[in-house]
């Protein structure tokens, strides 16, 4: 999911974090978070919908499952996972963000968050309260547009991770995950074939369904064919056009 605004702290209804001056639009992932169609005015307007910038340390968690929903998050750096802790204490992951993207909307049905948020790296966000949204939505309809459009991407996200879990194969599980998250970094101004994995291959296999045996022998498998090369988590795809070729050969 995707924004980023900025700071000017409004009127203290939120924790008192870390707060730093900085402006929506001098930031350098205003271009992920917020509507291209705002006028100065407007974007003067929803500067004032961030509360605070908050910064994190790796493994802090920003929310947790079953905590009261009033803010929605822009990642402006890092990395973070979701994740649910099943009956029996095992931890199910639901998803990795990354800097300009949101996090927290799946509060906005049942009034709390659903899943943990944990920060995989020192990371800094900024805090948005979602009564603040909803009122300045009213009042700039390209701020309102653009939530819905953050709403149905986050809907087609969850939609592909159950098709990734209910029907593909392990191997185009892996290649799926690698080629999206490659284009998401490329989104963002990165390189689209040489990137560092901020997660545990724990934590991937937790994501794609898969044992940690499942995930080790798949990425030496893709490096023995050519496809990728590995060193610890830094990873660089070598022919993405056979990675996509893994999701077209359908047995």
């Amino acid at each position: 999911m995707s924004t980023v605004i900025a700071l000017k702290p409004v009127q203290p209804r939120m924790p008192t974090h870390a707060k730093f001056a900085v402006t929506c639009s001098s930031c350098n992932l205003r271009e992920l978070c917020l509507p291209g169609a705002l006028c100065a005015e407007e974007l003067a307007r929803v500067e004032n919908v961030v509360y605070a910038r908050r910064r994190l340390k790796r493994g802090e968690p920003l929310y947790k499952a079953g905590g009261e929903f009033n803010a929605i998050y822009a990642i402006r750096s890092g990395f973070f996972k979701t994740s649910l802790v099943d009956g029996e204490g095992r931890e199910q992951v639901t998803g990795f963000f990354m800097g300009g993207e949101l996090m927290g909307l799946e509060g906005l049905g049942a009034g709390t968050y659903q899943g943990t948020a944990v920060a995989l790296e020192d990371s800094e966000i900024c805090v948005l309260p979602y009564a603040l949204i909803e009122e300045m939505a009213r009042e700039v309809p390209a701020l309102q547009r653009h939530l819905h459009a953050v709403l149905a991407r986050e809907i087609v996200r969850d939609h592909g991770v159950m098709m990734l879990l209910g029907s593909m194969r392990a191997e185009e599980r892996l290649a799926t995950f690698l080629i999206n998250l490659s284009k998401r970094f490329v989104r963002r101004g990165y390189s689209a074939s040489d990137f560092q994995l901020r997660m545990t291959r724990e934590e991937l296999g937790s994501y794609l369904g898969l044992k940690l045996e499942t995930v080790s022998r798949l990425f030496s498998r893709f490096q023995d064919d050519g496809l990728i090369e590995v060193q610890q988590k830094h990873v660089r795809i070598v022919d993405t056009a056979g990675l996509e070729r893994v999701l077209a050969t359908r047995g």
